[in-house]
């Protein structure tokens, strides 16, 4: 099978992705293997292939926003899964034994290992996963729209969550790419008001088109301070700006996996019980809310498709924020 595979970190202008052939891999017992038809591009992935992340495999394929049919079961799975459509994400299986999986808080499991990190991804035509974290996609949904969903997508609503936005309230996004555009729609369904904070002109403009009530540059002072914000971009001047609009009593989540250095800031800017909080990851029971109210709303997402072969590419034009919501890989 053909796939997009990293054997060393670079930089992404080096086209460190090199497409390969692969042998068909086989589903061992309690896996499925999942055709691809889609694979979403994330952040992550530009994190993952230029080395900002400390690897645990090398070769290793990206890809975790995975959408597909299962082909083949392994011992212990029903057939009957056979052909079903399903969405794979960015957290492949947890250990279900430590204290955090046992509260119920799996994202925080020391053994969690990850799809495209630990376990070859979606950058290739076939995938295989615990059955578990190969979720049934909602009818209505079209492959490409629901690729987002699967790590952008769970990771704004569990952002979502954790900033304890409520129904009436202002609630802050800074940043608008592929998981923001995702999160303003769940945000708007819970009828929460949304202001969105973003440096490029066409995700502001995409932002009014999807239902923000206000858009406008980090730096500017909003209308009204928010009750809650999430920052999505990884830049963590962003931090002090946001705490700056956050009103008394209100939480800023944290969205990203990492964050270039926070500067300092005065105290009174979190004073008055504010907070910062960060999002680690996501559980299946994350994957499983956000893809009912995905069904419900139902959500529309804005992908460009570009052929598995133009990873890098692709990867490269996020990297210099030229990519308009999200952008999906078709082998």
């Amino acid at each position: 099978m053909k796939a997009m595979q990293l054997s060393k970190p670079a930089p992404i202008e080096s086209e460190p992705l090199k497409l390969v052939d692969l042998g068909m891999p086989e589903p061992g017992e309690g896996q499925v293997r999942v055709k691809v038809s889609v694979c979403g591009v994330c952040h992550t992935d530009l994190h993952t292939v230029e080395g900002d992340l400390k690897l645990p495999k090398l070769p290793i394929v990206p890809g975790h926003e995975i959408v597909g049919r299962i082909d083949k079961v392994g011992e212990g799975v029903s057939r009957e899964r056979l052909s079903e459509r399903v969405g794979v994400p960015w957290l492949y299986e947890t250990c279900g034994e430590c204290s955090f999986c046992r509260e119920g808080r799996e994202n925080l499991c020391p053994n969690a290992r990850f799809t495209g990190y630990h376990e070859n991804g979606g950058y290739a035509e076939y995938m295989v996963v615990p059955e578990d974290s190969a979720y049934p996609i909602p009818d209505g949904i079209a492959d490409a729209e629901a690729a987002p969903l699967m790590c952008g997508g769970v990771i704004g609503y569990r952002a979502l969550v954790l900033s304890k936005a409520k129904p009436g309230q202002i609630l802050g996004l800074y940043g608008f790419g592929n998981s923001a555009h995702v999160t303003i729609q769940v945000a708007l369904y819970l009828g929460i008001r949304v202001f969105v904070f973003s440096r490029t002109p066409a995700n502001r403009k995409l932002a009014e088109k999807l239902g923000a009530e206000w858009t406008g540059g980090a730096e500017e002072q909003p209308p009204e301070r928010i009750h809650s914000g999430i920052i999505f971009a990884p830049a963590g001047p962003l931090v002090p700006m946001a705490l700056r609009h956050l009103r008394s009593g209100g939480t800023i989540a944290m969205a990203g996996i990492t964050m270039t250095p926070i500067p300092a800031f005065p105290y009174e800017l979190i004073y008055s019980e504010r907070g910062l909080r960060s999002v680690a990851n996501s559980t299946h029971e994350d994957v499983r809310q956000l893809l009912d109210y995905a069904g419900k709303i139902p959500v529309k997402t804005e992908v460009t498709e570009f052929p598995l072969e133009d990873a890098n590419k692709v990867l490269r034009a996020m990297k210099e924020s030229k990519i308009q919501g999200g952008a999906i890989l078709k082998p």
